[in-house]
């Protein structure tokens, strides 16, 4: 698909005369003595007196503001640029360390030496992300809760006790308010060209945290506080982010030469997109996605705009809605495909997934040890992208891969054979955090642990029909016929030859047949809200079953351990061979849920062809299992051990699991 690359800014006309111009319409230069003492203690009156305000409701007038303060902010750039990095250090460094990464504001000082436009919004990008993480830190001395958004935490009560209102007032101008400057919000949306950031606004930022700093000290002196930094997001199981193999230089190169002929990117972003690739090659990781996240963002609301048809939607557009704004479809999935939406969903968006913008834009992330698996994966799916949405008539794409033909020196494929491995990957993707993913995930967790049941120690079965009560017990057999008969309901909806009705329950309902189950791909784009508060009960009883298993297997190996060494007393063996007894008949109960819970999982969307009445008899249902499965956790703990109670309250269950099912008001009696 041709994409029109002739746009000149993404930035609104009041937004780019804001940005642009504004601060530079005042030609008055302040005396920069005035401003900073010489050993680099900020005047904030001489800032702070730059503010102007409506005369209606005294709030903050933002274009008088900026139009004063831009002065100002030229004064403070020349200051900077004066400097040694040895003076900056001697007079700044120690009022950095409030955020708890003076070394990057330190970075952000360098990169204003030589002000390339590209390395000065990739600082700006930073250090407005941790100067938000700081604020928050700050936020939490006195109040609860840290608000999630920045225009929130900059108009709090607690961070103008801290500061002072007319303090918190000039920030609002740089970041926060969408009057204002607004700048953290158009670089981490990818909004702005590089050449449209003045880098006087980076240099008053970094003064500002200076200042901050200054005023912290004062406060934290005076009321005895200690400031406490909260820990980082850590990105744990990385091997479950992993969709695309290891990128190699060769590639890199590749998706340079594409950058250059992809109609997917802006032209004036290209300097963005190429600085991304070259700080991956440079093992900046955090760097390159930092780069990239925004623009992969640009590149996709100019794909929305011109699938749906919109180009005055391009300055504003959220692309991974399923309506537009006149409830018309949104057209931008079904170009993109199920497999490229749901990459997006998973990283960006999804509450268990990694959920990168949010992390690194609000400062929740450790820089300096951002994995390398997470900014390959960004990378390639973005490479991607840009092969996707190339013009194939174009000139300059059909000489690259000329050269790629002549240099692999193997038959040129339209995906050639660097990039065709990403394709594949890419169009292969399917979600790992959508909470029917993590469901599945979960089952297979449960029946691994289920499954090992059968190799702990136990005591010979003798010793268990020695207890009086458990040998012939016609309520244990009771228990196998119920789950007989429920699993013969659902018998059609299981693969054709995996067992016949004789076969015990433990050797049906394998891991084998839930992976086999679970591997059946379920739509997971827009999960109406009925579909997700099923899912939210159907994890639970999930995570239920998982304990009641830990527990067993806990139990199980503790007490054989005090039965070899004799030190279980009486009540205790026979607690203990009851709870042996009981296991024969728990163990099928729980494959059977979970062998349920999955054939649910996969109709889960038949749950919105429902009538209401119908809808809330089945949540009723599934509450009253997970009702059972929290007995069940009760009930096999090591503190209360009852196990006569768990056969009835076993029975119990079972007996509505059938009755409901013989209704037909489960979801897989739905779909016949």
């Amino acid at each position: 698909m041709a994409l029109p690359g002739s746009v000149s800014t993404c930035l609104s006309p009041p937004v780019h005369y804001m940005i642009c111009k504004l601060g530079f319409e005042k030609k008055d230069i302040y005396d920069i003595n005035n401003i900073v003492s010489e050993n680099g203690e900020v005047c904030w009156q001489a800032v702070t007196e730059h503010l102007h305000y409506l005369e209606s409701d005294q709030s903050v007038d933002y274009i008088k503001s900026v139009q004063s303060l831009g002065p100002v902010c030229e004064s403070v750039n020349l200051h900077f640029k004066s400097l040694t990095k040895d003076q900056f250090v001697v007079q700044y460094a120690v009022w950095f360390h409030w955020t708890n990464y003076t070394e990057l504001f330190l970075e952000v000082f360098d990169v204003l030496q030589y002000a390339q436009a590209t390395e000065v919004v990739l600082g700006l990008m930073k250090l407005t992300s941790c100067l938000e993480r700081a604020l928050g830190d700050v936020y939490l001395l006195i109040g609860k809760d840290c608000p999630f958004l920045l225009r929130d935490l900059l108009a709090s009560e607690q961070l103008a006790v801290v500061f002072g209102q007319d303090v918190m007032d000039v920030l609002r101008v740089f970041i926060g308010s969408p009057y204002g400057l607004n700048l953290r919000n158009v670089l981490w949306h990818g909004f702005t060209s590089p050449q449209e950031i003045p880098a006087k606004y980076c240099a008053m930022l970094l003064f500002l945290t200076a200042g901050l700093g200054q005023l912290l000290q004062t406060y934290l002196l005076k009321t005895k506080y200690i400031l406490v930094h909260r820990p980082y997001v850590t990105f744990i199981s990385l091997e479950e982010l992993v969709a695309f193999p290891d990128l190699n230089h060769e590639t890199l190169c590749v998706a340079e030469e594409l950058v250059q002929v992809s109609n997917f990117i802006f032209k004036s972003m290209v300097p963005f997109w190429m600085a991304a690739l070259t700080a991956f090659k440079q093992s900046r990781y955090a760097d390159c996605v930092i780069l990239l996240l925004p623009q992969l963002e640009a590149g996709l609301r100019l794909l929305f705009t011109t699938t749906n048809k919109c180009p005055n939607r391009l300055l504003t557009a959220e692309m991974l809605k399923k309506h537009l704004d006149n409830e018309e479809i949104n057209q931008l999935p079904s170009v993109l495909e199920e497999p490229a939406m749901e990459f997006l969903w998973d990283f960006l968006n999804h509450q268990e997934g990694p959920r990168i913008r949010d992390h690194l834009s609000h400062g929740e992330i450790n820089l300096k040890t951002f994995p390398r698996e997470l900014a390959n994966q960004i990378v390639a799916f973005a490479i991607t992208l840009l092969c996707r949405f190339s013009d194939e008539d174009t000139v300059a794409f059909k000489q690259l891969f000329m050269e790629i033909k002549r240099s692999s020196k193997k038959k040129a494929v339209q995906e050639h054979v660097i990039i065709k491995p990403l394709m594949t990957c890419a169009s292969c993707y399917r979600s790992q955090f959508h909470p029917i993913s993590r469901l599945k995930k979960q089952v297979l967790e449960c029946m691994k642990s289920i499954h090992l049941w059968p190799e702990l120690p136990t005591v010979s079965e003798e010793h268990v029909q020695s207890v009086k009560g458990l040998e012939g017990n016609t309520e244990t057999s009771s228990l196998f016929l119920k789950m007989a008969e429920i699993l013969s309901q659902v018998q059609q909806y299981l693969p054709q030859n995996c067992c016949s009705p004789d076969d015990p329950i433990n050797t049906i309902v394998t891991e084998r047949l839930l992976v086999k189950l679970c591997d059946k791909h379920v739509c997971t784009l827009y999960s109406p809200r009925p579909v997700l508060e099923v899912l939210v009960v159907l994890r639970k009883i999930c995570t239920q079953c998982h304990q009641v298993s830990e527990q067993v297997i806990a139990s199980i190996e503790l007490r054989y351990k005090q039965w070899m060494k004799k030190t279980l007393r009486s009540r205790q063996r026979h607690n203990y061979l009851r709870m042996l007894n009981s296991i024969k008949f728990l163990s099928p109960v729980l494959r059977l849920i979970l062998l349920l819970i999955t054939l649910e999982v996969i109709n889960v969307h038949l749950v919105c062809k429902k009538t209401p009445s119908d809808y809330q008899q089945y949540l009723k249902f599934l509450k009253s299992v997970l009702q059972y499965t929290e007995n069940l956790v009760t009930y096999t703990s090591p503190e209360k051990n009852k196990w006569d109670e768990t056969e009835e309250l076993t029975n119990k269950a079972l007996i509505k699991i059938r009755n409901f099912s013989d209704r037909k008001l489960t979801l897989i009696q739905s779909a016949t």
